[in-house]
């Protein structure tokens, strides 16, 4: 059809970067073009005159801006500004119907199509978080709003294909969004935020949920601060990591409860003690208490003054229970905190294929600490 080699090769790179993924350019022949043109409804005329433009282009009769109005781009521009046109279907994590982890699957769907303000992400990773059971089972449904089938995934870490507001293709991003346990998913520009620097970006999946969760928890509602002596009940877990971390960082005296098999890493975090919630009684005499396992014994009200609950909420006059909110300039914050080795992130990772065996493991109570999820091979 008249394409030169030069051409060819540099469009194939071209487009290959703007989306990440290989390209090879095939010539169709002429015959078959014009059958496939016809087939779609094009014109007889638009037909012939483009396939015969394209094997015999004329001498050119002006420059791109006056011929169009606007001044001449590149084509990695162009072929930037349409990635997504040149994506047509990935794989993502889906639930079809409510019930056990039987009921996700990997399907191969259309790649979505950012809107006006959105843009549309590679995904590097997202993360396990403990709540996504409870969405697979149906028990979230109301609270949600969702509507099957449902891809699932709140984490996303990875990489612009399509930019909008202030982020270009390219720019390595983090948020909490719908839809992030797939190959690639679309958010609203202003909700996201730049991903950390001095951590891989699949890692960095595990920071917004259970970031932003941790943060809300020690700075809005447990208002932690120097002298503070706060006692942190499921510390071994993707929040309490965080929340450990946070709340030295805020000055406070740091009681920690975990697990014998969670002990040595939030130690390692900075807790100031550390206690075997199976073998030893929590400790009272604190001035907060931030509650992130799903069990709370009456018997806590006394180990307090104040209460926080990510869980179940607890009896008291000075307790609350909050669910965290999205909040891109506190995920901003907290980067900065990464990249200064202020905030350390721990994960486990894991396959997306896994993902139904993550969640039966999680039903049987087998998941410490935070779990990322690679999407991106």
């Amino acid at each position: 059809m008249g394409v030169t080699v030069g051409f060819r090769d540099g469009a194939g790179r071209a487009i290959g970067a703007a989306i990440g993924r290989p390209v090879r350019w095939e010539e169709e022949p002429t015959e078959e073009a014009r059958a496939r043109l016809l087939g779609l409804g094009w014109p007889v005329s638009a037909v012939d005159g483009m396939l015969r433009d394209l094997a015999e282009p004329g001498p050119a009769t002006g420059t791109v801006e006056e011929v169009t109005g606007v001044p001449a781009s590149t084509f990695e521009t162009w072929a930037s500004e349409h990635a997504a046109d040149f994506l047509g279907t990935m794989r993502a994590a889906r639930i079809h119907e409510y019930g056990d982890a039987s009921v996700i699957s990997l399907d191969e769907v259309p790649v979505p199509k950012p809107g006006p303000g959105e843009v549309l992400v590679r995904v590097a990773a997202t993360s396990f978080n403990p709540s996504e059971v409870g969405l697979r089972m149906g028990l979230l449904r109301d609270v949600l709003g969702t509507t099957l089938p449902h891809t699932l995934g709140w984490d996303v870490a990875g990489t612009v294909v399509t930019g909008a507001g202030d982020l270009a293709p390219g720019d390595r991003v983090i948020g909490l969004v719908d839809g992030a346990a797939a190959e690639y998913a679309v958010a609203e520009a202003s909700l996201l935020a730049r991903a950390p620097e001095r951590i891989p970006l699949a890692d960095a999946a595990a920071v917004p949920v259970a970031g932003l969760t941790a943060w809300q928890a020690v700075f809005e509602h447990a208002r932690i601060g120097y002298g503070s002596r706060v006692l942190i009940n499921g510390a071994g877990g993707g929040v309490g990591l965080f929340a450990v971390q946070l709340a030295k960082h805020a000055g406070a005296y740091v009681v920690a409860t975990a697990g014998p098999r969670s002990a040595a890493a939030v130690r390692a975090l900075g807790a100031d003690e550390v206690v075997d919630y199976t073998t030893t009684p929590l400790p009272g005499g604190n001035d907060v208490l931030i509650n992130l396992v799903a069990d709370v014994p009456a018997s806590v009200t006394r180990l307090a003054k104040e209460f926080v609950s990510i869980t179940r909420p607890i009896e008291h006059p000075r307790a609350v229970r909050f669910v965290a909110r999205n909040d891109p300039g506190q995920l901003t914050e907290l980067v900065a905190l990464i990249d200064k080795g202020v905030v350390h992130v721990k994960v486990d990772a894991r396959p997306l294929e896994s993902l139904a065996d993550l969640h039966r493991a999680a039903e049987r109570g087998l998941i410490r600490g935070k779990v990322t999820v690679k999407v991106e091979a």
